[in-house]
């Protein structure tokens, strides 16, 4: 029998990186989506997929979903991930990604007593945990203290501290990953990779002036590919320790205006680009650095990412390319 995956924000950007990977794998694919949410991201896979509309905060449609697909693995990405978002909605940002992931859990928790459904979980928090760090503690490990910058990150912590707790507490079998800045064709255009390249794209087509807008381009990160991140997670899936906390990181470390340059260097626009920032990228508190130590990750699986950082921007840039 084929093994059951369950994704959560299956037709989100990682999530539908993911489901592709899985696919390759030869697994049963299944995910939940919002009605309403966009289905752009799995359009040229949907029809492999298991598809059930459900939201995390509706816990009885969630344990009739779980009861349905009876999953062998549950990848728990869904979440509110934009971090200028949380600013201006704390509540949502701490319901769908703290109240949701405890749905998700409780749901595992009352299945396995009842019906036997004993799946290994993995919970996606975030770097943002970490917060602002200083220079000193770089490389960023997984025992650096929580000191989250945004409701975002709070709200990650939560997550991460859930996953480990459900584990301690009743036995399930999580596990945690902290990935660090990831990107790739069909990220939204809100982060700053994907923001870029859709400007510039915009400008290659003649749809808005030669003037690129920017937020904060000083911040230092470390960054990997999206197809990468996609296979430690699946790898880690298969290979963990129950209740342990992972870094997932690139190995490329760059400032966000060195990423930008890049981008720049990649555009068939032939005449000059200019670079303005606009008050409105700005966060209230921006976290500026961003090192991780993947040590332990590595040390696990040997996952090392593959795809050059110049891939993941230019694969970015062609994917707004074809659709402006």
């Amino acid at each position: 029998m084929k093994i059951k995956s369950f994704v959560t924000g299956v037709n989100g950007f990682v999530g539908s990186h993911l489901a592709e990977y899985l696919l390759s794998k030869d697994e049963e694919v299944s995910g939940i989506k919002r009605w309403r949410s966009p289905m752009d991201n799995i359009d040229h896979i949907k029809e492999k997929l298991f598809l059930y509309d459900c939201d995390l905060l509706e816990p009885a449609n969630l344990r009739e979903v779980l009861l349905t697909i009876r999953p062998d693995y549950i990848y728990h990405l869904a979440a509110q991930s934009y971090v200028p978002y949380s600013f201006e909605n704390p509540t949502q940002t701490l319901e769908v990604n703290g109240v949701g992931t405890m749905n998700l859990l409780e749901a595992v928790r009352e299945l396995k007593a009842t019906e036997g459904i004993d799946p290994v979980i993995h919970i996606c928090a975030s770097s943002e945990v970490y917060g602002q760090v200083k220079k000193e503690e770089t490389p960023i490990t997984e025992n650096q203290p929580f000191r989250p910058q945004s409701p975002y990150g709070a709200s990650k912590v939560i997550e991460d501290v859930l996953g480990s707790m459900y584990h301690r507490i009743y036995g399930l079998k999580t596990f945690v990953t902290r990935s660090f800045t990831h990107s790739g064709p069909r990220r939204g255009d809100k982060f700053f990779i994907s923001a870029f390249a859709k400007q510039i794209a915009e400008i290659e087509a003649g749809k808005m002036e030669p003037i690129v807008y920017v937020g904060n381009l000083d911040s230092v990160r470390t960054i990997m590919d999206v197809r990468d991140t996609v296979k430690a997670y699946w790898l880690l899936a298969h290979d963990r320790e129950f209740g342990e906390a992972y870094n997932i990181g690139g190995e490329r470390t760059a400032t966000i205006k060195q990423v930008l340059a890049i981008l720049l260097t990649l555009s068939t626009y032939k005449g000059e680009i200019q670079v303005k920032v606009r008050q409105t990228l700005l966060r209230p508190k921006d976290v500026t650095l961003q090192i991780p130590d993947c040590s332990k990750l590595n040390n696990r699986i040997g996952w090392k990412p593959e795809i050059m950082l110049e891939k993941t921007l230019l694969d970015t840039l062609d994917f707004w390319r074809e659709r402006v």
